[in-house]
């Protein structure tokens, strides 16, 4: 298991519904692919446990290949809990499972 801390910006993308995301500091998507890529599951997924404030939750980091990073989904019940909108920095706390 690894442990990382990291501030990123909440944001929007646009499809079928807006979902929101935040984009992991290329160093720390470096390592993760370095150390957990080969066990990625469907979509190159990579399952993590995050801490947001109060909020606890499971979930998944999926890479956004043209980017170099991955981005990790942030489910609207936690957005709403911790009142954060798009555009805010939000401190996370990813553990890699």
């Amino acid at each position: 298991m690894s442990r990382y801390s990291f501030s990123a910006e909440l944001w929007v993308w646009e499809a079928q519904a807006a979902w929101h995301f935040v984009s992991l500091p290329e160093e720390i998507a470096d390592e993760i692919e370095e150390r957990y890529g080969q066990l990625a599951g469907g979509f190159g997924s990579v399952r993590v446990q995050v801490e947001v404030g109060g909020s606890r939750w499971a979930t998944s980091l999926f890479p956004a290949k043209k980017e170099g990073t991955y981005i990790l989904p942030m489910k609207k019940p936690v957005r709403v809990a911790e009142g954060l909108e798009a555009g805010d920095s939000v401190r996370i706390d990813l553990t890699v499972a």
